[in-house]
This record gives structure tokens, sequence and C-alpha cells, in this order.
């Protein structure tokens, strides 16, 4: 029992999806209680892809210190195990200088994992796991969803069609173990989590995100997207590679390479800004913990933080 007292440390994590102004609270109440930021977005770990991925700016990170921003090249890989060795390695940093911690984000996965840790799963098998991704560009995510369907329909039920990489998960997992990736999640969620956390969502009305999203983009495209992703191709960073295939850089790619006129890839950026923000929240809204606010609620999001910070 010795050890049973000691407090848990203790996160802030402002989420919500793409687009509903995380970055901006996060730097108000990071502000008010003298807190740093870690960032929890798949995304902003890339070095060199700033615009594309809404990155605070150099100002803003003057303002307030953040962590896990330029972490890679967008060649290396990176994935939601490092984040969580990394991120729990700044946490402890923070916590040994009393400084607040934000974990703020949209990438639900990140913040899952880091708030209950990562399932007792088998690690990468890599063989495998090149077996799916072929199968998978020559029969399609369809096939291999159905199949994933067929033999374990519980997992199926949980993950998107359309999400190549979790199906290949899932697989590997049944593959590899004989149980379903469902059976391990449910057997991890009676653990006991390593942080105690206060969950703060920003959400608003369908129409007013998407009209944020399309100015957002409107902004993008006006900051010099197109420039970065030149820039980007200019040093070697090939389209095949999944950073460049990511929301809103393949469809620059596409512009440039004249695949695509410079409207029609800014449509398209705008329509899958607003169909990935619809998932995040259907991930979001799974989770119970999650208190929702307005993104202009930061006196009500502050008063939160005082009672959890003073142990109320």
């Amino acid at each position: 029992m010795a050890g049973a007292d000691i407090p848990k440390p203790r996160l802030i994590c402002i989420l919500g999806p793409t687009g509903v102004g995380k970055t901006a609270m996060a730097l108000e109440l990071a502000g008010r209680w003298g807190g740093e930021i870690v960032s929890a977005d798949s995304m902003q770990v890339y070095r060199h892809m700033d615009i594309g991925t809404a990155k605070p700016t150099p100002e803003e990170r003057k303002r307030i210190p953040h962590h896990l921003l330029d972490v890679v090249n967008p060649d290396e890989p990176f994935d939601v195990s490092l984040y969580i060795r990394l991120a729990n390695g700044i946490i402890a940093d923070l916590q040994r200088e009393e400084r607040p911690v934000f974990v703020v984000g949209g990438t639900g996965l990140y913040i899952r994992a880091l708030l209950g840790g990562l399932i007792d799963g088998p690690g990468a098998d890599e063989s495998l796991r090149q077996t799916l991704r072929e199968e998978m560009s020559r029969l399609g995510k369809p096939h291999l969803y159905e199949k994933l369907r067929a033999r374990d329909e519980k997992a199926a039920a949980r993950i998107d069609p359309h999400d190549g990489v979790r199906i290949i998960r899932a697989l590997e997992v049944l593959e590899l173990t004989g149980r379903s990736i469902a059976d391990h999640q449910q057997e991890h969620r009676f653990r006991e989590a390593p942080y105690e956390a206060l969950q703060i969502g920003l959400r608003l009305d369908r129409e007013r995100l998407n009209d944020r999203i399309e100015r957002r983009t409107d902004r993008m495209i006006a900051d010099g997207f197109a420039e970065e992703v030149r820039r980007l191709l200019d040093m070697g960073y090939k389209e095949s590679l999944k950073s460049m295939q990511s929301l809103g850089y393949r469809n620059m790619v596409s512009f440039l390479a004249g695949r695509q006129s410079l409207g029609e890839a800014v449509r398209l950026i705008k329509r899958d800004s607003c169909r990935y923000a619809k998932r995040q929240m259907t991930w979001f809204a799974a989770d119970r913990e999650i208190g929702w606010l307005d993104p202009g609620d930061v006196d009500a999001a502050s008063k939160r933080i005082g009672l959890f910070l003073n142990g109320g």
C-alpha cells in the first residue's frame, strides 16, 4: 500500500474538432494559470509543415511555451507509442516545475492513449502489415474492411470503413493473438489511469464550425499554403509520404502537379476538413468524461480549471 496516497499528476485537456478554436482558448487559459501546452496533434509533429497544419505561430509559441511541435521530419516515422513516450517525459518535467499542463489537440487517439495508456496488444509485425497493405492497395479498403467484418464483427463495428490504418491493426492483432482488438481494449479499461484529467471539449453547431473551417482554409491559401508545399517537394519530400498524403497537403500537391485547379483543390480541402471535423466529434462524443463548452466560454473554462487544480 506504500505510495497509495500519492496524488496522480493532473492534466487539463482542451480538445475538439479542427477549426473550433482550441489554440486561442488554450493560449488564454495557459496564460491565466501559468501553464505550458503539450500538443496532441498528429500533424503538428512534422517540421516544415506549418500553414497546412494550423500550427501555432512563432508569436503564440513565444507567448506560451509549446511542446511536441516540430519533432520529426516529414519522411520520418511517428506514431502513438512514440507520442506517449515523449509526452510522458515532458509532463513529468513540467510537474516537477509545478507548471500546469495543458494537453491541446484534436487527435483523439493520442489523447485517449495518454490518459489511459496503450493496450497490451502485440507489437507491430512489419511483414504482416506489409502483406495487408499490399492487399489493400490491390483490392481496396472495402475489401479489407469486409475481411475484418467476416472475421471480427465486434472490431469492425467500432472502426470507420475508410480508416485503413485501424483496419490493418485490427487484422494484425487478430492474426497474432487470435483475439479481437476490441477484447484487448475492453480489458484495458479496467486498469488504473496514470493521470487525473479535466477534459474540456469545444464545440459549435455544424453550420458555424463549417463556416470557420472554410474561412480558415481561405486564410491558409492567402498565407502561402501552396508555396509551403512547393518548398517541401523541392526539399525532396515525396508525394507518396504519409505526411504529404494528409488532409490539405495531398490537394496542394495535386494542384502543383497540374492535376487539379486551385479552385478545385480548395473546394476539396474545405469539404474533406468538414468531414474530418464530423468524424472527430463522433470520436469525442463517445467519451462521457468530456465537459463541453462554446469556444468563447473562457471564463467558464477557467473556473473549472480552478476547481480542478485546487482539488474541488
